[in-house]
């Protein structure tokens, strides 16, 4: 509950943050306003209803046949039945990186991918956690929450750039220094907030996907071999699909792509430190009556 008040907490940040650089980048009228939220709506639109396309197609996956992978319709079969939900389509990325994602508009266009990467790593517990993790996503509407804070983060960038090229305005009262530096600073706190946002989806997911299938220590395993393993891969020179290394899709995955070798500072991660995400699926585990 309070992840999910978090997140709508820090969009209606971004809004009002939207609202206040339009206003001080365009004072005399809202065109720059409408314009910047015009365009971040046309492209951020077409991105979530083509979500699941530009995805699959990106990470170069496959269908993953019945025959060939029984296990992988057998495990998401029972999840998707324990939650009362639609059976997604599912895929397999050719991938060494050992990641996962799913993505799709709502639970009846939802699509689920593991990286062969993953099968190679990981146990049945501690894929189902990662299923159940993934299938989580799709079942919070996190789709739908990343879209929207992303439009509002485009149109603050849209925003900022037109008062940047059109001076702001004919407002002569304005402080030429601090309207500069909110043109400036604006678009660099908005892609915080969407990292806030999006990281904020990804613990409610570990929790969702923790109650889905019942094994907390199975995901938090899971989640320790993930960034070990794709940091190991990526230090050797093995990179990934054109999916990992886009940072428009790098925040659908369950760990950050190549185990979030060259990210600096919290604050810029799309996905939470590795060891939070443990010692929180640890405590949601010791509620469970699995840990003494």
């Amino acid at each position: 509950m309070f992840k999910s008040m978090k997140t709508w907490v820090l969009l209606v940040f971004l809004s009002g943050l939207l609202l206040f650089v339009g206003q001080m980048s365009t004072p005399d009228s809202n065109a720059g306003l409408f314009i910047g939220l015009g365009i971040a709506l046309a492209m951020n639109i077409g991105t979530y209803w083509f979500s699941d396309k530009l995805a699959i197609k990106m990470a170069r996956a496959k269908p993953a046949g019945e025959h060939d992978y029984p296990w992988y319709h057998q495990m998401v079969a029972d999840l998707a039945a324990r939650a009362g939900k639609p059976m997604p389509r599912l895929y397999v990325s050719p991938s060494p990186q050992p990641n996962a994602f799913a993505t799709g508009r709502n639970p009846a266009h939802a699509a689920v991918c593991v990286n062969q990467g993953l099968i190679d790593l990981l146990d049945r517990d501690e894929m189902e956690g990662v299923l159940a993790h993934e299938l989580s996503h799709v079942y919070n509407r996190d789709i739908l929450i990343g879209t929207v804070a992303a439009t509002i983060a485009t149109a603050v960038m849209f925003v900022s750039r037109i008062g940047l090229f059109f001076g702001g305005g004919r407002d002569s009262n304005a402080n030429p220094i601090a309207h500069l530096l909110i043109i400036i600073l604006g678009p660099i706190a908005a892609m915080l907030v969407q990292f806030a946002v999006t990281r904020s989806r990804e613990t409610q997911a570990d929790a969702s996907g923790a109650e889905l299938c019942g094994k907390p220590l199975a995901l938090a395993s899971a989640l320790a071999k993930l960034e070990r393993g794709g940091k190991a891969l990526a230090q050797r020179g093995v990179g990934g699909t054109p999916a990992e290394a886009n940072s428009a899709f790098s925040s659908l995955y369950i760990s950050a792509p190549f185990g979030g070798l060259g990210q600096a500072g919290k604050l810029f991660r799309t996905h939470p430190p590795t060891q939070e995400r443990v010692a929180n699926l640890q405590r949601i585990a010791r509620r469970m009556g699995q840990i003494a």
